[in-house]
């Protein structure tokens, strides 16, 4: 089977780390080019930081993927932090180390143009789960790259579903909004996994036994990380557990049909203070307007829990 060459793209972040943990379990499968880190749920020193303690925990041909350093900041608002939902550190209550790695040379956006311009046309994916600061900021600065992009598949926004920071806004889009105008605009084709999907994938607590007993060090990290979250206050007023919201489009990526995607219009709201980061998702076909976007609407949340442990399982 032939591997997917992708850029992940993240700021770990509790779901962020799993969703890394699940990509450097499936290098059989996704031939992962670099890893790219930009400020979010918490600063970038933090974020690369745990993106290379995630690599570590992984071991093995892990250790060979480039973690590359990106935007500290939005593109035009002040940042905003979510380290009340992923832990001062933002991996919870991980243990912290400085890993033996250091971050590659060069910058993110640097990283991104270069891999873009160099690989044939249509053949890479950008797999985001941060805000889109660093693809953004690569479209603008080399706008060549945008019809050379296979497709861009993010964590982000919300339609039936009501946002998880404002009330219509979800965090990823909301922590940079113009960032995501910008990737959403740019007619690449988009798969979108908002919360309407991932609010689906939740982590119970047989769910999360499951991965503890796998055993290795890198499930044991997996448990914890999500032990935290279901912790939370929010999460444990709903008793359904804390939803798992970045590995979602990983798991696409290694297995579609655990998901519905339609076929849709997205514009991301920048002007409104009130609803600032909304996505106003639109499934009518409008004239004129191609429907370069599939959001997900459904999600078979056992099967994303499944595949997760038998990836791990091989760490």
């Amino acid at each position: 089977m032939t591997r997917i060459p992708l850029i992940l793209d993240c700021d770990p972040g509790v779901d962020d780390a799993v969703a890394l943990l699940l990509a450097f379990a499936s290098l059989d499968r996704l031939d992962l080019r670099g890893i790219t880190t930009v400020a979010g749920n918490v600063g970038l020193a933090q974020t690369a930081r745990n993106a290379r303690m995630l690599r570590q925990l992984a071991g093995g041909t892990a250790e060979r993927v480039p973690v590359f350093q990106g935007c500290a900041r939005p593109m035009v608002r002040e940042p905003i932090a979510a380290d009340h939902f992923h832990g001062e550190s933002g991996l919870g209550n991980l243990a912290i180390f400085e890993p033996a790695l250091p971050v590659a040379p060069g910058h993110a956006v640097h990283f991104i143009v270069e891999t873009l311009l160099r690989e044939p046309a249509g053949t890479v994916t950008l797999v985001v789960t941060g805000p889109m600061t660093n693809v953004a900021m690569a479209m603008r600065l080399e706008p060549a790259i945008v019809p050379r992009i296979r497709q861009v598949v993010f964590m982000g926004g919300a339609r039936a579903e009501a946002g998880n920071v404002t009330a219509s806004a979800e965090y990823n889009v909301h922590a940079d909004p113009h960032a995501a105008a910008v990737v959403c605009g740019s007619g690449v084709p988009l798969v979108a996994f908002g919360l309407d999907a991932t609010h689906q994938v939740r982590s119970t607590p047989a769910r999360i036994a499951k991965l503890r007993a796998l055993g290795s060090v890198a499930a044991r990290a997996a448990a914890d990380l999500l032990e935290f979250s279901a912790a939370l206050e929010w999460n444990v007023a709903t008793g359904r557990g804390a939803p798992l919201h970045d590995p979602c489009p990983v798991a696409w990526l290694l297995a579609p049909e655990l998901f519905e995607l339609v076929p849709c219009h997205l514009d991301v709201e920048i002007a409104s203070p009130l609803t600032l980061g909304h996505t106003a998702v639109e499934f009518r076909p409008q004239p004129g307007r191609a429907l370069h976007v599939r959001w997900a609407t459904r999600a078979d949340d056992a099967g994303v829990f499944d595949l997760l442990a038998q990836r791990l399982a091989r760490l």
